[in-house]
């Protein structure tokens, strides 16, 4: 299997989706009623952060920043007045107007009314406003409490990714970083899935083992989305090994079909066809097989290596979940799989449902051959006789010599010798000496039994 083929197998046009991860609806469910500022026991203004299970800052020596007035206070709590009664255009207006006085506002001040109406272009899904605004938040420096900065840092990043600023996104993550004490895994995943967007594979490996080392030393979960960017990653890159590797944690973890049947993909595109085979057995014994071609691509390797018995049973369980079409191919399959496990009644079976959907005599002419071996001679003469009517047949001379020993074990000699006789005449026009000579001597053997027979009917009589 092609890298091309193997692509279309998987269908990784959704891991757009998959690994992009922080999709603006992703954002704004993790930023629901998180920015709306709260006074704290001091008087002054922070934000709940959006990524609470973050660590937080790291402990350094107590900011001390410009305290808010009077004044800033009553109108940002005037501003959360309006949001709470859904008003957002009042809000907007309030904070607005507050900031027209800017230059009579220190640092802190400006951040948090610019904090708050941020939060308030935000609710209004305006998020090129509210990046805007947030920025504004950070740019203030040290003249604002860390909560604040580090929670508006990690908004700014996320927000940047929404917006497709991927340098920004990157940027104020690694600021936000710089600035956290012992960061969990998430942040790296954010990394890794800005890189995975700019294409920059190499780099979004590098932090995703990052984050997947930091979750394991917390013990904490890393989840099925993140390990499928991972083998995505690995898979872009033609890293075959690493790409079985991260496909085994994933039917391990998270035991799904597209997990278990892109591992059997894998296997059989780098040649190892028996783990190939396994990948898919464990699948359908689990029952995550749903598509034809996960029926069949196991029936077949279970065929290639010679347990047509198991193949056969595959293959009727596809059918039985309708995910196979019992057309001439399948249940020719079938068929052939039921014959080479010694199951003849349902080789015929099989074969017989195939033979009525073909278009040409191919099937009644293997139906022949199992029927004469079965002793059923009356049904091998008729499968000879719908092979010689559809044609099609790469020797006709063959289904003759088979309908003729049929009649023949019929008592049916006359019959018998028609055949043979035809037999003949193709062999001669197709130059096929061997056939020709065999059905001669048939011919001979016929005419010495009927006269035997006749000498014995005059003797009796």
């Amino acid at each position: 299997m092609t890298k091309i083929e193997l692509a279309n197998r998987w269908a990784w046009s959704r891991g757009k989706t998959l690994t992009r991860g922080f999709t603006a609806a992703t954002v704004a469910l993790a930023l629901t009623g998180v920015f709306s500022p709260i006074s704290d026991s001091l008087g002054q203004w922070t934000a709940i952060s959006a990524t609470a299970e973050e660590a937080p800052a790291k402990k350094q020596k107590t900011r001390r920043v410009p305290s808010l007035s009077e004044g800033v206070y009553k109108k940002l709590g005037e501003g959360q007045e309006a949001i709470d009664a859904k008003d957002l255009a009042g809000a907007e207006e309030i904070i607005k107007t507050a900031l027209d006085r800017s230059r009579r506002y220190n640092e802190n001040e400006i951040a948090n009314l610019h904090n708050m109406l941020g939060y308030i272009y935000y609710l209004k899904e305006d998020y090129d406003g509210a990046l805007r605004e947030y920025t504004i938040v950070v740019s203030q420096g040290e003249k604002i409490p860390e909560g604040l900065e580090t929670t508006t840092l990690y908004t700014v990043a996320q927000l940047s990714y929404v917006q497709e600023n991927y340098d920004d996104a990157l940027k104020y993550m690694e600021i936000w970083i710089s600035k956290a004490l012992n960061p969990s895994s998430a942040p790296r995943f954010f990394m890794a899935t800005v890189y995975y967007q700019m294409k920059e594979y190499d780099k979004a490996i590098n932090q995703m083992q990052l984050g997947i080392q930091i979750a394991e030393e917390r013990g904490t979960t890393v989840k099925e989305q993140q390990w499928s960017l991972l083998t995505f990653l690995y898979f872009e890159k033609e890293d075959w090994p690493n790409v079985i590797e991260t496909l085994k944690v994933l039917v391990e973890k998270f035991p799904k079909r597209e997990h278990w049947v892109r591992l059997a993909g894998v296997y059989g595109q780098e040649g190892f066809e028996k783990e190939q085979m396994y990948s898919l057995e464990a699948a359908y014994t689990a029952g995550f097989l749903e598509k034809k071609t996960d029926f069949t691509n196991l029936a077949g390797l279970l065929m290639q290596e010679e347990v047509p018995y198991r193949a056969a049973k595959v293959l009727l369980a596809g059918f039985k979940a309708e995910a196979i079409e019992p057309d001439t191919t399948n249940l020719q399959a079938l068929g052939q799989a039921w014959q080479l496990s010694q199951e003849v009644d349902n080789a015929i079976e099989a074969y017989e449902g195939a033979a009525k959907l073909s278009e040409d005599g191919k099937i009644y002419e293997r139906l022949s051959y199992l029927y004469l071996e079965d002793d059923q001679f009356d049904r091998c003469v008729d499968s000879a006789t719908g092979a010689l009517d559809k044609g099609g047949l790469r020797k006709a001379q063959s289904v003759y010599i088979v309908k003729g020993m049929c009649q023949y074990n019929l008592d049916k000699l006359t019959a018998a010798r028609d055949s043979f006789v035809q037999c003949r005449r193709v062999a001669r026009r197709e130059e096929d000496k061997a056939n020709q000579r065999v059905c001669g001597q048939w011919i001979t053997f016929i005419d010495r039994e009927s006269a035997r027979l006749k000498q014995l009917a005059a003797a009796s009589g």
